[in-house]
């Protein structure tokens, strides 16, 4: 019979103890597999892998609000920029796609909001070697619209469902009279899509009050380029040129409001770019920030600073907590054994009587103490990973966040070598009371 079955014999005639302070590891490794994991995929939600773009751009202002607003939908816009600015942008020989993004309203039921934008939009990975799927199909007609799982989920709705959109917010907002129609869902993401809806941005400057007055227009734009005001006649004449209109009068109600606008009347609230290398990204960012038109933002940094700064310690914290709740359960561990030692006497006397060496009852205790801390470990990561199992549906519900119940940390491959460690050292002391047992004192009764 080997060391092992004798100290596995041992661990099951103190069934209830062993279990109760196995478990109480099992309980701190639970939580500490939860919040590795959790966290995790909060990470990765916030890191190039789930940004598919070199650069956001956008107004001059707080990169972190930007970002915010653009890609994750949480924060309202700095403000807008020309349609001139997104053209000139998409010429740059260094840009090989820039796809503009026009926000700032939401749906009137569920109040999810409304994103302008191209049908290349949805020609990129939203993710890397991650493409769009649909159900349906993409924005192609001004009024068509795109869906979220979690839109058409919440909302019900199906392709050819109708909605207009709200102005401002769904409780104080102006209900715009277009309708646009529900031409594709797409599938789940994990990620701020499946609570967003999209739209044709031809289709956007289309509703009322989204297409700029054309006298504001110009003067907007020759501000934000650095050009001199027109006087007024030349502003008349550049009003009567480009044949725009400035809403005194006009029809906007239904899909017959078909009539060009002036590209000076439009704006986009940021703009996408992907660049043919890093190295370009980094220089237009670099030539934009020296500006005072927009900036260039890597879409990570600014969420990367935030989860460091905020939710890094969060993880920190809990992570020493539950290093905390393992530490004490290895006292318990030692208390447990160690106080089974003086009941234990006989036993070991005996063992040692029929002829086991010193080092062998050591190495008995030894390993009692590392079966029940390695075997609550290895519990507590079943239940872990069963904990996330479970949770990953109401995430999912409650956030967007898709959560692969499969998940694994590499940091949890460091938990057994330290459980390891903890076995041998709080079984340390109760092997070195047994090695020292007086064999004749014990058998003695004395």
């Amino acid at each position: 019979m080997n060391l092992l079955t004798i100290a596995w014999k041992s661990v099951r005639q103190r069934s209830l103890s062993s279990t109760l302070t196995a478990f109480s590891i099992a309980l701190g490794i639970m939580l500490m597999v939860s919040v590795l994991v959790i966290f995790g995929v909060v990470e990765s939600t916030f890191s190039q892998r789930s940004i598919n773009y070199d650069l956001i751009v956008g107004p001059k202002g707080s990169p972190l609000q930007l970002v915010l607003s653009t890609v994750y939908h949480v924060s309202p816009p700095i403000e807008n920029l020309p349609y001139k600015f997104y053209k000139d942008l998409q010429k740059r020989p260094e840009v090989s796609v820039a796809i503009p993004i026009a926000f700032g309203d939401v749906t009137e039921q569920g109040s999810f909001p409304i994103v302008g934008t191209t049908p290349q939009f949805f020609e990129l990975d939203y993710a890397p070697r991650r493409p769009f799927l649909v159900n349906g199909d993409f924005v192609r007609k001004p009024f068509d619209a795109v869906i979220g799982q979690r839109v058409a989920r919440e909302n019900g709705w199906t392709l050819g469902t109708k909605f207009k959109l709200v102005h401002g917010g769904a409780d104080t907002g102006h209900v715009h009279d277009e309708e646009f129609e529900v031409k594709g869902i797409l599938a789940p993401t994990g990620t701020p899509h499946d609570k967003t809806v999209y739209v044709n941005l031809e289709g956007f400057y289309m509703i009322e009050g989204h297409d700029k007055p054309i006298g504001e227009a110009i003067e907007r734009e020759r501000k934000f380029f650095g050009l001199s005001p027109l006087s007024k006649e030349e502003l008349a004449a550049q009003v009567k040129r480009l044949g725009g209109h400035d809403h005194e009068g006009h029809d906007h109600a239904g899909h017959d409001h078909q009539h060009a606008i002036p590209d000076v009347q439009k704006e986009v609230t940021a703009v996408l770019v992907q660049c043919k290398t890093q190295i370009a990204a980094n220089l237009l960012a670099g030539e934009l920030k020296k500006g005072y038109q927009a900036m260039g933002i890597n879409p990570i940094m600014p969420m990367q600073q935030l989860f460091n700064d905020v939710l890094g310690g969060v993880r920190t914290l809990l992570i020493v907590l539950t290093g905390l709740i393992v530490i004490v359960s290895g006292i318990g561990i030692f208390v447990s054994i160690y106080n089974s030692m003086s009941a234990r006497q006989k036993e070991i006397a005996i063992m040692r009587a029929l002829g086991a060496r010193r080092t062998t009852v050591f190495g008995i205790i030894l390993l009692e103490s590392i079966l029940l801390c390695v075997g609550g470990g290895l519990f507590g990561l079943l239940l872990g990973h069963g904990l996330v199992f479970a949770a990953a549906p109401l995430v999912e519900a409650r956030s967007g966040i898709l959560m692969d119940p499969l998940a694994f940390d590499p940091w949890e491959l460091v938990l057994f070598p330290v459980l390891l460690g903890v076995g041998s050292f709080v079984g340390f002391l109760p092997g070195m009371a047994a090695y020292r047992t007086d064999v004749a004192q014990a058998l003695s009764g004395q």
